[in-house]
């Protein structure tokens, strides 16, 4: 005998479903469009002098690694891994940036080595975290990964 959901149960399931869906969609149609840029010499020589009173503030550079690390974050999530790797590792998150910032886009990048087979890069990542950190841990989601589990706690060994 088979049995149906009553009709009510049904909409609302799928209604349900169909928000969940939606909130997952939301950071996509939420991007800025980068606007049209001018690329005449004037405008070209004004971004100098800005990229350079940038770089002798700190707050710009903190601001960078903060963009650096969320790029990296949302091109791991995409399933860019090599994305991933280079993004974070790049000159905007360097020994300045705050210890947290440097951890986690090491983390992330660590993952990144894991899920590319690439387990010895993934250890040497993760011993670049307990080396500036040696309290760090995996969250509880994280520990027992059957990629980046056993490679953290290598790390953790040498």
């Amino acid at each position: 005998m088979t049995r149906f959901l009553p009709p009510r149960l049904f909409c609302a399931l799928l209604a349900s479903a169909l928000l969940a869906g939606c909130a997952e969609l939301a950071p996509i149609f939420d991007r800025k469009a980068e606007p049209e840029r001018d690329r005449t010499p004037a405008r070209e020589a004004s971004r100098g002098e800005a990229r350079t009173s940038a770089r002798s503030d700190p707050r710009a550079d903190s601001g960078r690694d903060q963009v650096a690390l969320r790029e990296g974050i949302r091109l791991y999530n995409e399933g860019d891994f090599n994305g991933a790797i280079k993004r974070p590792g790049s000159a905007d998150i360097r020994g300045g940036s705050p210890l947290r910032t440097r951890v986690t886009a090491l983390k992330y990048t660590a993952f990144s080595y894991c899920v590319t087979s690439r387990p010895k890069q993934c250890e040497q990542a993760f011993e670049k975290i307990l080396k500036i950190d040696p309290d760090f841990t995996l969250e509880p989601g994280e520990q027992g990964h059957p990629l980046w589990g056993p490679a953290f706690e290598r790390a953790k060994r040498n």
